[in-house]
């Protein structure tokens, strides 16, 4: 999708911020740390890091530029005997954060960190999450540490997890991976992710597992406004998230063995809207061979084109409904996630998502054969329903500001006209929802027997920054 410029003058940035703060007061989000968490927090960035020195590991980190709330850090290595080895460091929260303390309670009530575009509210103190905590380059830092080997053709053979030192030599960012790979620079651990990655990939859509190609809509700020733009996701971005979901994977089957953890599941697509996301396909002249998965299918979809886009968009109906669940004994039955095709977990993002820190507290238990320690066990009867609550929050406020930001760049072009495409229809209601490419919008849209999948010509009736609605009609 292109991406798409919005300048807002100086004097109407107060209105835009007067709205993002709104919507902070609307979903209740918290502000400032209590001075208890504060200080309790300053006290463990100030302790000396301990533990088994792994600082001989060459890791580096790929995020957006400017993030300082780093979770991840990857060294990638070929073992002598034929596949790889994966090293995966996920920031070691558990070692600052005491169960039961005051840094503890106040992220149980948060979390996880909301992200706005005129900043976040996060998880963690900042002094842990982007200083003491946060795998920045140049730092020696606690991590739990996973070491997964898998064979040449990337499935995984051996697992372990432990609490270690380690020390990221470089900060990179998507674009400047990216960039590595295609012009032949990469090598090490860049090099092998451009091989693990799409073995992985692979190996998930064999398992029936499903990576939408969906792009995102973003607001984005900048020094002179915010801009709205649909960003489609690098190649090493789905690479990227392949390590991170092989870890999470890896940490489910530790806790199913273990009888005892946090999953992640989504139960299997009921087969009625299964059925439904057929018809559109063949509606939309989206190829659905026989025998095919939902996973092979979207496989190489190209959300530029206006059929493939709204195929994408109604079938994420299929991926609705995934939950938190607990257990203690004998695992549940539902116990996988369809979207992976098989059992996951979230393990890591511990800066960021309360459930991380203590699906990790149980991992490193088991793989050192210890007992779980109580309070983690306590902690996870009441996880699911605390990260539910959470997690609807964050996509509210989400989807909250995209509306703002929509409506208040739209205000002024009340009665224009534009070309949009048609991507979602509900049966037996008139209407729709169409997207524009330019500005980047997605919005509802009057009108009898919209076509799906097809570009339309639509006139902008409404754009309200106070109730955040934008509504078209359609004209052709």
């Amino acid at each position: 999708m292109p991406h798409t410029t919005i300048r807002i003058p100086d004097a109407q940035k107060p209105r835009l911020v007067d709205g993002f703060d709104r919507i902070r007061e609307e979903f209740g989000l918290p502000g400032a740390f209590p001075a208890e968490v504060q200080r309790e927090a300053e006290q463990a960035a100030s302790r000396p890091p301990a533990g088994e020195d792994r600082t001989d590991l060459p890791f580096l980190t790929i995020d957006p530029p400017g993030s300082m709330d780093l979770d991840q850090a990857l060294c990638l290595e070929e073992r002598a005997a034929g596949g790889y080895r994966v090293w995966y460091a996920i920031a070691d929260v558990g070692s600052f954060v005491r169960p039961g303390g005051a840094v503890d309670l106040e992220a149980r009530t948060r979390g996880e960190t909301v992200y706005l575009p005129g900043g976040r509210v996060p998880l963690h103190p900042p002094v842990l999450s982007e200083g003491a905590a946060s795998l920045l380059p140049g730092e020696v830092r606690p991590a739990a540490l996973w070491c997964v080997d898998l064979d040449a053709e990337g499935r995984t053979v051996g697992v372990d997890v432990r609490r270690a030192l380690v020390r990221s030599r470089e900060r990179l960012d998507y674009e400047y991976v990216q960039t590595a790979v295609d012009t032949g620079r990469a090598d090490g651990t860049l090099r092998l992710l451009a091989e693990i990655g799409p073995l992985r990939l692979a190996l998930e859509r064999a398992r029936g597992g499903v990576s939408l190609p969906t792009p995102e809509q973003e607001v984005v700020r900048e020094a002179d406004g915010y801009r709205l733009e649909f960003r489609t996701p690098l190649p090493c971005e789905a690479w990227n998230a392949q390590i991170s979901l092989l870890t999470g994977m890896a940490a489910a089957q530790l806790m199913l063995d273990a009888e005892i953890g946090l999953l992640r599941v989504l139960p299997p697509a009921d087969p009625r809207d299964l059925a439904k996301i057929r018809l559109v396909a063949a509606a939309l002249g989206v190829a659905w061979p026989e025998g095919a998965t939902y996973g092979e299918v979207v496989h190489g979809l190209d959300p530029k084109i206006p059929g493939h886009a709204a195929f994408l968009h109604e079938s994420t109906v299929l991926l609705r409904g995934a939950a938190y669940v607990a257990f203690n004994g004998e695992p549940p039955r539902q116990a996988s996630h369809a979207a992976i095709a098989g059992p996951y977990a979230h393990v890591t993002a511990p800066l960021r998502r309360l459930a991380d820190r203590y699906a990790t507290e149980v991992c490193l238990a088991v793989a050192a054969g210890e007992p779980v320690p109580e309070q983690v066990e306590e902690a996870l009867v009441v996880l699911p329903d605390q990260m539910r609550k959470a997690g609807g929050r964050s996509g509210g406020v989400e989807r909250a500001c995209v509306d703002l930001v929509e409506s208040f760049v739209l205000h002024h072009r009340l009665g224009e006209e534009f070309d949009a495409a048609v991507i979602d229809v509900t049966e037996g209601r008139p209407g729709g929802q169409v997207q524009l490419a330019d500005p980047a919008v997605i919005a509802r849209c009057d009108g009898d027997a919209l076509p799906l999948g097809e570009r339309v010509r639509v006139r902008l009736v409404r754009a309200d920054p106070n109730t955040r609605e934008v509504r078209f009609t359609r004209i052709s």
